[in-house]
């Protein structure tokens, strides 16, 4: 018998189809079995924005001349918008897969995804740069005029509750994008409305990034080597683990039932009927191994 467990007696073996859990245990079972693959994939994902943070490192240093920071910082600019989108729908694929237990090829899933949905992925991309620009404008300019006259407390609190519904919209169209045939407008649609029905889900994933936001800022500087391993992928790991049921439940198994069709969704749980052994992982009854007798 060893020190912690004993590995003589053989176990029921790992079961072959997710087990019913209570969310909570179930979240932190899967991510924590797929802990290593999500830091991998985060780093990946985190390089794409390594544009963003040398164009920062250039706009603020005093080494360069004016032009060449405005050459430097407009090609990194070009890099970032080509792939920002399409590099968030690969990421977004991959974590998908790992939150519904399903099996991924980082790289491999990645670049796949990134070319297949790279039309509207670039689109979604260029639009979330366009808007998240135009928020921060505008929260800023509103916050600074409200402090002058309090009537402008109104357009304050309205871009702040789009800004909030937009990012709450995020959390469905990418994993769209990535799991069905719409177009970019029916996706943006589904999302506002999917949105709607799932808006506590939806609001206890902006509590747990905010706290999250939270921590990385509180325990800065150190926290700067945690971010190109951890963060972005933890909150699409719980974004998708809460929101992708409910574009299962209301798009995609929908689709299929109008069609008369079986839903593909749970294919990887059925079993192969040509299969010469039955997988049994989980369900089998464990063997003990007999203690030896000392023969005189």
């Amino acid at each position: 018998m060893g020190f912690f467990s004993n590995y003589e007696n053989a176990g029921p073996g790992i079961p072959k189809a997710p087990q019913e859990k209570t969310d909570f245990f179930k979240f932190f079972e899967i991510y924590g079995r797929r802990f290593w693959k999500l830091m991998e994939i985060n780093l990946m994902y985190f390089i794409c924005y390594l544009p963003v943070l040398l164009g920062m490192t250039l706009l603020f240093s005093e080494k360069y001349a004016v032009n060449i920071k405005v050459v430097g910082i407009s090609a990194l600019s070009i890099i970032f918008i080509a792939v920002i989108g399409p590099a968030t729908s690969g990421f977004t694929k991959v974590i998908r897969n790992y939150s519904q237990e399903r099996n991924a090829f980082i790289f491999a899933d990645f670049i796949d995804t990134f070319k297949k949905c790279y039309k509207q992925s670039f689109i979604m991309g260029i639009i979330d740069i366009i808007f998240a620009i135009g928020f921060i404008v505008s929260v800023v300019s509103y916050s600074t005029w409200a402090q002058q006259n309090s009537v402008m407390y109104i357009p304050f609190i309205i871009c702040l509750s789009c800004m909030l519904m937009f990012i709450m919209m995020h959390f469905y169209i990418y994993q769209l994008i990535v799991s069905t045939n719409l177009s970019l407008m029916q996706i943006i649609k589904n999302s506002f409305l999917l949105v709607g029905i799932s808006v506590k889900r939806c609001l206890f994933n902006i509590l747990i990034i905010a706290v999250l936001i939270f921590l990385i800022l509180f325990f800065y500087p150190y926290s700067v080597f945690v971010i190109p391993f951890l963060p972005l992928s933890f909150g699409c790991f719980l974004i998708c683990f809460n929101c992708y049921p409910f574009i299962r439940k209301y798009v995609i198994q929908p689709y299929y039932k109008d069609r008369g069709e079986e839903s593909p969704e749970f294919d990887y749980l059925k079993e192969d009927g040509d299969n010469l052994f039955e997988d049994k992982g989980g369900t089998e009854t464990p063997i003990k191994k007999q203690r030896r007798r000392n023969i005189r």
